[in-house]
């Protein structure tokens, strides 16, 4: 990452460069306000460290001017600062800082604030990212965004199900249903590089056609992959290659595109199965009516150690009338999805 640092005080300068380029960080360097301001419209800084007072334009003022223009990505500023007391921190934060560090600034108390801010940063990133993916799926197919819609709620109520089970304690918290909302809409996401003539074909496609089909599972992880490349820091994309890779395997062996078994197959594929073999059965096709909520659950409780994870069908059982709720509130006319 490379850090903006805009000082009028060479010393200060100088202690902020040494100890940010020691922690591993590029450092650009600002020697008023106006020079700051100038390269922050660049587009290049997501991270500002700002003296208060400088010539040119102070921090203050810079944190208005920058909140105020809206930039392209958001930009994570931390004012240095003399100033002591609450009124200093109230008139930082009513321009638009999002930190403070006090002279004469501690290495590891810089190193923590900044690591805070490109947690804030990444998660910006992470959610443009899941989005722009998103909606390339969507792209192929109208009604993807209603499939898209209803999985991850689906998804949300059986892991927040599963999280009150013993067997899933401490692997299911708050982050993990978060990051499993998130990334469960890019299941699919191989499925951008399906031919139109299987992917939109208006009927049952032939054993052929399925072969090609299936493999939007590999093509899928192996664009998260590629995604994950350029973005080495985004660890939640792990996630998503999971999910998109797996969730059609099946407990018993007998799914794809590995023959994964059991607990081989990773938790977030087992809960994306469920979910998206609910919302087929309960959407409308082509060539079929939408099944009711009461078949759809007859099915899944037949597949019960077969196709699912006992566990998961337990889990469902018990938080049907949830799932119900969100089939009846996000119900759309058609559904092309292949299970």
């Amino acid at each position: 990452m490379n850090i903006l640092v805009a000082d009028d005080d060479p010393s200060m300068i100088a202690l902020l460069t040494n100890a940010l380029e020691a922690f591993g960080y590029d450092v650009t360097v600002a020697n008023d306000g106006n020079e700051a301001f100038h390269l922050l419209r660049t587009g290049k800084y997501r991270l500002f460290i700002s003296d208060w007072q400088m010539p040119g334009m102070t921090g203050l003022e810079l944190c208005r001017e920058i909140r105020r223009r809206g930039a392209g990505g958001y930009i994570y500023i931390i004012l240095l600062t003399s100033f002591s007391g609450l009124d200093g921190v109230v008139q930082g934060l009513d321009a638009g800082a999002d930190d403070f560090i006090a002279k004469p600034f501690n290495p590891s108390e810089l190193l923590v604030r900044i690591r805070a801010g490109q947690r804030i940063l990444n998660l910006e990133s992470r959610e443009l990212t899941i989005f722009a993916l998103a909606k390339l799926a969507e792209s192929r197919d109208q009604e993807t965004g209603d499939h898209l819609e209803r999985m991850r709620e689906y998804v949300k109520i059986l892991a927040e199900e599963l999280s009150q089970y013993d067997d899933f304690w401490g692997i299911i918290d708050g982050d993990y249903i978060n990051l499993l909302y998130l990334t469960s809409p890019l299941h699919d996401i191989g499925k951008v590089a399906i031919p139109d003539s299987i992917l939109l074909k208006p009927g049952r496609l032939t054993a052929e056609e399925f072969e090609v089909m299936k493999t939007h599972t590999t093509l899928g992880a192996r664009t998260l992959a590629d995604v994950a490349e350029c973005h080495p820091n985004a660890s939640y994309l792990q996630m998503a290659m999971d999910i998109a890779l797996t969730h059609h395997e099946r407990w018993d062996g007998g799914g794809y595109p590995h023959g994964l078994k059991g607990t081989e197959i990773p938790l977030c594929g087992r809960i994306t199965a469920i979910a998206d073999v609910y919302d087929a059965l309960t959407s409308n096709r082509v060539y079929k009516e939408a099944y009711s909520h009461e078949v759809a659950r007859e099915i899944i409780e037949r597949d019960r150690g077969t196709h699912f994870d006992p566990q998961l069908v337990d889990a469902f059982l018990h938080a049907e009338e949830k799932f119900l709720e969100i089939k009846n509130q996000m119900r759309s006319s058609l559904h092309l999805s292949i299970p």
